[in-house]
């Protein structure tokens, strides 16, 4: 049995260093080239508060605005409008007291199929376009698609991906620009704050099944191990990041669903862009897109092939303009 054992170990480890070349080639292989960041014609204008067509600005242009706010949005026409009024309450008061601020709300509708534009379109009558403004996709990309499109037609010095079911609580930018500005001096101007539900969580395993938590933990293990060690929740929906941090990072991003903050994350790291991790005040809201066994397994094969098809090659840290 003794000599039988150095043998099985053997032969164990050469099984699981063939099996770690077999995924390494098949994660290099099925790598898609970046998607596509080419527009269809209907994503180059948004509509104003008169029905009129506008061009959409790009991110390549000056900044013209202190804040954009991007907010994705799949079939949310029954959770937009308490987010909505939460956001605009706030910005609206914080441009009384601050005239210099100035503000701008980005809802981008992912292929919704429900009143998603129409709810949207009620801001943008109320508050006017040069406030708010609804960008329509032609098909449905994927969270992170759509805030990466939100991302290029933004005017803003700084930009905020927010949620649309308005989970954080939305003064609670203030924390995440503080986080931001203690990164000063940003090297070339890239720097991001994310909020973080971490210090909740605790409190929210209490809540969860044993098959939720162990998910979770499971989750939270692969990011740490695969691609980020320096934040400890990736997935919160509230970041904020300078407009240059925004554009390189977002324009190297290959993943458009669930699992792309942690690749925005993972980019950012590799590039050296500093990071803060603010706690937020955050509810859990019911509606979640989310299925939790099939999107978390989704997750788990992205985190890998992230961290797989970076290493192999197979996706560069280069940057990209949208047309």
């Amino acid at each position: 049995l003794s000599l039988s054992l150095p043998a099985a170990a053997a032969a164990l480890a050469a099984l699981a260093a063939l099996l770690l070349v077999l995924i390494c080639t098949i994660a290099h292989i099925t790598a898609k080239k970046m998607p596509t960041l080419h527009r269809h014609e209907e994503e180059k204008f948004f509509i104003n508060e008169e029905g009129r067509k506008e061009p959409v600005p790009s991110i390549h242009d000056p900044p013209t605005r202190e804040l954009s706010v991007v907010v994705p949005s799949y079939n949310e026409e029954d959770r937009l409008p308490l987010m909505m009024d939460e956001a605009l309450d706030y910005l609206e008061k914080r441009q009384k007291r601050d005239p210099s601020f100035t503000y701008e709300v980005i809802v981008v509708n992912d292929g919704s199929k429900d009143q998603t534009t129409k709810v949207a379109m009620k801001y943008c009558k109320k508050y006017g376009s040069d406030k708010v403004r609804v960008l329509s996709l032609v098909k449905n990309r994927g969270k992170g698609g759509a805030v990466r499109m939100g991302v290029f037609s933004s005017r803003g010095k700084k930009i905020l991906m927010a949620d649309a079911d308005g989970a954080t609580k939305f003064a609670d930018i203030e924390k995440v620009e503080e986080g931001l500005k203690n990164l000063q001096p940003w090297p070339n101007q890239m720097a991001i704050s994310c909020g973080s539900r971490a210090h909740l969580e605790k409190d929210s395993i209490a809540k969860r099944s044993y098959f939720r938590t162990l998910l979770m933990y499971g989750f939270h293990f692969l990011v740490w191990f695969l691609c980020v060690k320096e934040i400890r929740d990736t997935q919160c929906g509230f970041k904020l990041l300078t407009r240059e941090a925004a554009l390189r990072t977002f324009s190297t991003l290959h993943i458009e669903r669930w699992a792309f903050d942690v690749e925005l994350l993972y980019i950012a790291q590799c590039l050296k862009i500093p990071i803060a991790e603010i706690a937020v005040n955050w509810t859990e809201i019911e509606g979640s897109k989310l299925v939790p066994f099939w999107s978390w397994l989704q997750m788990g094969k992205d985190l890998l092939f992230i961290r797989l098809r970076y290493m192999t090659g197979a996706w560069q840290l280069e940057t990209r303009k949208c047309n």
